[in-house]
């Protein structure tokens, strides 16, 4: 479109004659005696252009995948910010034919529309019409979106000669300031259409599903009449606001018509239109993402994070207004393989929700989080409205006990206090403790039980060692082996491996920890277990790995991690958990076809249960349970994805489960092997021997295969 050059002297002039009305209009009750008000009052406007604040659009935010494909949207204001050669020329012609068809030819206020205006002020006695051009419009649109409290955005709305001439001071500055065509582009980027859509692309979209350069006339029209009275037409409102809309767009056509934009037939033809409002979802917030619980982790983890704000407050502001493009860990591939495993096993009518979270291990990188069950609030999908995979500081409800999947936090805390694969000790059917005293926590409390028995739920009793106990998962021999090296110590262990209660809670520090009583989610004990797999190098979970500001700067995030445990300590765990595939609780499930490690895992009664394990490339951990209560809902006599189960263990679901997903999600890549052992220090037995043979030197002494139990 053609800019017209009004110029700079009658621009000013208009100004100053404009001025001179709005004083008259404030000044006096009658036209009578205007002109010597006007020259009065408007030497004392001081109406000089003043620079208007014009902080950046409250725009929406998207996040993408790892490979860079947008995942999700944020957004409070929903708006998306396109430069004006995207905008159709029809639309251009539509906005200003119906608001300011004077636009290119008149300066930061249009005379004849404030003439009009002010006679119709000075018979009323206020400002009942305000003959406001493109430009003035913008600036009331920036002030009304810069006010945060409700009495600011009150007084950006009220109706006073105060705020015309301040509107007018900022016009004049923005008119010198901007070209013609930066003043529409800015407007058509500000202006609110209705139905939730704020700037001409959202509105396109919202409105007619099309992007803003496709715009047709009849599409056009009823976007300008929607400017005007944008709550009254809005066609989510009703039957009425959409006759109304209809009405604003026959008004504009008309004008268009009378301006010679378009021809009698044009007009008429556009008129026969029906509405054509197809109500486009605006994409935005987790229940649109097609991967929810990821989604949610990601708002939750940038909600507090303290990078990004001093307060959650000041957090959600930028996340929902300003315009971020946010980068994540989240590789695709890796996360239909999940969702593809899960849904084999388990169905989203199940009661029982099956959830799976996958790590990067040496980054802390979540790779994956699915579950068997969509995200949401709808009953008859069975949906769940909190995320099953993380922790309730990023939008979860509690977690599963994570059973067995603790005793590798013994079995690690044994080798770092010296004690090689093969040592051991006889153990019975079941464990009660000696005393009170016998079990201490972190604050020298003593948490005994004499009053209680540990029982195994299967295995002989006998004398088991670090690498059999481990692979029979013996809770006999667990408890025993936690009195030894201590609880409190065992304790140490898991937290240096960044475990804590799924709830916030505090750790449970009884006897049973080994057993896993405490609440637990997949991502936290997948990351536990990603850390053994890094050789003891622990990350922080990180689902955020960069993020773009609105106006292009860059900040990089990078994982943040310390060593936890011993390289070797770790080496020798991982070779002691790579034998549950071969000689354990998953050898009925098989291996994946290169070298992994895991721990099953299997509550009271089959309360939960789950898997948890490792490759060098990849840890991962699944979890299935009862959200309706898993105490209440045990995992007995149950059908799940249509297979009828007396009772679910950790190798039953969970353990194919994480097979399934592994398979597919290292697929292609190389395999990495884990770094031996030390036979030196781990090797054979030492001073925990049976008594029955001496210590064997080469390793992988003991007691052999051991009969595969399930736990």
């Amino acid at each position: 479109m053609r800019q017209g050059k009004a110029s700079k002297i009658a621009r000013l002039a208009g100004v100053a004659v404009a001025a001179g009305m709005l004083a008259a209009g404030l000044a006096l009750p009658a036209v009578g005696g205007a002109g010597v008000a006007i020259i009065g009052a408007s030497d004392g406007l001081d109406l000089k252009p003043a620079e208007l604040p014009e902080p950046p659009l409250a725009e929406k935010t998207t996040v993408l995948d790892a490979n860079g494909h947008p995942i999700a949207q944020f957004w409070d204001v929903y708006r998306e910010v396109v430069p004006l050669r995207q905008v159709a020329d029809v639309m251009k012609t539509a906005i200003i034919s119906i608001e300011d068809d004077r636009f290119y030819e008149h300066g930061a206020i249009d005379l004849e529309g404030t003439m009009r205006a002010l006679a119709r002020n000075l018979q009323s006695g206020g400002v009942s019409q305000g003959g406001s051009t493109i430009t003035q419009q913008y600036v009331k649109q920036v002030l009304l979106n810069t006010a945060v409290t409700k009495k600011e955005k009150e007084k950006a709305l009220e109706a006073t000669y105060g705020r015309k001439l301040n509107e007018l001071r900022f016009a004049m500055g923005v008119e010198q300031k901007y070209t013609k065509d930066q003043i529409l582009e800015k407007y058509l980027n500000i202006a609110y259409f209705g139905a939730g859509a704020n700037g001409i692309e959202a509105a396109a979209k919202r409105f007619f599903g099309v992007h803003a350069s496709r715009i047709t006339l009849w599409q056009a029209a009823t976007l300008a009449g929607a400017v005007q009275l944008p709550t009254a037409t809005d066609p989510e409102g009703g039957r009425k606001n959409r006759q109304r809309l209809l009405e604003r767009r026959d008004v504009v056509l008309d004008r268009m018509r009378e301006l010679g934009k378009i021809t009698p037939q044009q007009a008429a033809e556009a008129k026969s239109k029906k509405l054509g409002y197809k109500g486009t979802p605006l994409p935005g917030n987790c229940t649109a993402s097609p991967y929810p619980y990821f989604c949610v982790y990601v708002r939750e983890e940038f909600l507090r994070d303290p990078a990004f704000g001093r307060t959650e407050e000041d957090n959600a502001r930028l996340l929902y207004r300003g315009g971020l493009t946010i980068r994540t860990t989240l590789d695709p591939r890796m996360q239909a393989a999940a969702e593809k495993a899960i849904k084999k096993h388990v169905h989203a009518s199940d009661n029982p929700v099956a959830s799976e979270a996958l790590v990067q291990p040496g980054t802390g990188m979540i790779k994956a989080m699915a579950a068997s069950r969509g995200y949401g609030t709808s009953a008859r999908r069975h949906e769940m409205s909190y995320n099953i995979v993380a922790d309730t500081g990023h939008g979860g409800l509690g977690g599963f006990q994570a059973g067995s999947t603790f005793k590798t936090f013994t079995l690690i805390t044994a080798l770092e206090q010296g004690m090689k694969i093969d040592d051991g000790f006889s153990v019975g059917d079941g464990y009660r403790a000696t005393g009170y005293s016998a079990f201490t926590n972190c604050k020298g409390e003593n948490v005994g039980d004499p009053t209680h028995t540990v029982t195994n739920d299967e295995g002989s009793p006998g004398f088991k060692s670090l690498r059999t106990g481990t692979w029979q998962s013996v809770n006999t021999f667990f408890m025993e082996l936690e009195r030894r090296v201590g609880l409190c110590d065992t304790v140490r262990t898991a937290r240096s491996l960044g475990i804590k209660r799924a709830d916030g809670r505090k750790l449970q520090e009884y006897e049973t920890f080994t057993l896993g009583i405490n609440e637990m989610d997949p991502v936290t004990v997948a990351n536990a277990y990603a850390a053994i797999a890094a050789r003891g190098k622990y990350c922080a979970p990180m689902a955020i790995t960069q993020v773009t500001a609105q106006d292009g700067e860059v900040t990089d995030f990078r994982s943040k991690c310390r060593q936890a445990l011993d390289p070797e300590v770790a080496d020798a765990a991982a070779h002691i958990l790579s034998g549950v595939f071969t000689k354990g609780t998953m050898r009925a499930a098989g291996g994946i076809g290169r070298d992994a490690a895991g721990k099953t895992g299997t509550n009271d009664d089959q309360s939960s249960a789950w898997f948890a394990g490792f490759t060098p490339d990849l840890a991962g951990a699944v979890s299935i349970g009862d959200p309706r209560g898993a105490i209440a809902h045990k995992l007995n006599g149950v059908t799940i994805g249509g297979r009828y189960y007396g009772a679910v263990f950790g190798a039953t679901i969970p353990g194919p489960i994480w097979n399934d997903t592994m398979m597919a999600a290292l697929r292609g890549v190389n395999a990495t092997s884990f770094t031996p052992i030390d036979s030196a220090r781990f090797g054979g037995c030492g001073q925990n021997c049976p008594s029955d043979r001496p210590a064997p030197g080469d390793g992988e002494g003991g007691d052999g295969p051991a009969a595969p139990t399930v736990q």
